[in-house]
């Protein structure tokens, strides 16, 4: 089959060939998804579609499910004869993950099949540099390629210092500055953007996300909301994930703004490789880099050459991926081995503890 239409969506020769593998079925791909509900597009247009009883039955969880962005094998060309069914999920090339919301321990895809992530932060109320690492560290784990948006920079009095602390936790790391309201910087988004290639924008709610893919759109298809005057905070204008087709080329994911990113994994070598690298120059393979003598971090530290806060989200978010999927006994001993170093050790502080209290 020629896919004229579905190369305008990204399609390469490696999903192409990979759907010949499945026989009586058509290649799409996801569009929006809305809880049970997807909207797929095919080499014949949009569909509406849900998934077959024999998928939904064998997923061992949510990354079972289709997500927007995924290529997809589906019943049907046209939805004239009803709502067309998904039987199989294409691999994924790339897939950019977080712990969703709350006390499970599931796992929610934001988007699929991206080759860039833009990462917008606001220079206003949203700026925070401890939940950008936490962003870079699951961009890079995805195998798209991050780059950092700065949004709303026409609210911004010190553009050049925030561009200092920026560069301090963006190692290897595109910046781009821009100001919708001023209709500047936003252009800059263009060089990313290529005829087939997936943008995926990612950032808190308010940013400015939906704001600027309607600029790249040309017209006003996401709505937007202004900023909260009482808190200088943005509120939610998009409320489900959607790929768009860009008039010149190129596809873009909206998603909704996250007020909470927990790590189910994440690439920390490659966002933290300042870290890695000066813990490579320690005395001690297994330095903890807390008391040991001639530890390269804390003397980078107490040089003034490395973030002491910097370094304590990289000891926060490694115990957040350790601690990923282990059931309460593993989670206790893991606590234990970080505290205590062994139950054993734990008993003998304990017994000097009590020892001393009975004095």
């Amino acid at each position: 089959m020629n896919y004229i239409n579905l190369k305008r969506y990204g399609l390469s020769d490696c999903f192409e060939q990979e759907a010949t593998l499945y026989e009586e079925t058509f290649l799409a791909r996801v569009s929006e998804q809305h809880r049970n509900l997807y909207k797929v597009i095919g080499e014949q247009g949009e569909l509406q579609a849900s998934v077959s009883g024999k998928l939904f039955y064998t997923a061992d969880g949510t990354m079972d499910f289709p997500a927007v962005g995924d290529w997809v094998m589906v019943d049907r060309m046209d939805g004239n004869a009803g709502n067309a069914i998904i039987h199989h999920i294409l691999r994924r090339k790339s897939v950019f993950t977080r712990k969703a919301a709350g006390t499970s321990n599931a796992t929610q895809i934001v988007a699929a099949n991206i080759d860039v992530v833009l990462i917008c932060m606001s220079l206003n109320a949203d700026f925070n540099l401890r939940r950008l690492e936490r962003y870079l560290s699951i961009a890079w784990d995805s195998m798209a390629t991050p780059v950092i948006v700065l949004t709303k920079a026409d609210l911004c009095d010190d553009l050049q210092q925030r561009l200092v602390e920026i560069a301090s936790v963006s190692v290897g790391t595109d910046v781009i500055v821009c100001s919708c309201k001023e209709e500047n910087g936003y252009q800059s988004v263009n060089a990313y953007i290529a005829e087939g290639k997936t943008i995926a924008f990612i950032g808190s709610s308010g940013v400015g996300k939906s704001t600027l893919i309607n600029r790249l759109m040309g017209q006003d298809v996401l709505a937007t909301k202004e900023i909260r005057e009482d808190d200088d905070r943005g509120r939610h204008a998009t409320t489900h994930r959607q790929l768009l087709l860009l008039p010149n080329g190129g596809i873009v994911i909206d998603t909704p703004g996250m007020r909470e990113l927990q790590l189910y994994v994440g690439n920390l070598p490659k966002a933290f490789e300042d870290i890695e690298e000066l813990a490579a120059k320690c005395k001690y393979k297994d330095c903890s880099h807390i008391t040991e003598p001639d530890c390269a971090v804390r003397n980078a530290i107490e040089a003034g050459e490395l973030s002491e806060k910097r370094f304590e989200n990289y000891l926060k978010l490694q115990r957040e991926i350790v601690y990923e999927g282990l059931n309460p006994r593993q989670l206790e001993q893991e606590k234990i081995n970080r505290m205590f170093g062994s139950k054993g050790e734990m008993k003998q502080a304990m017994k000097y503890v009590k020892n001393k209290n009975d004095r």
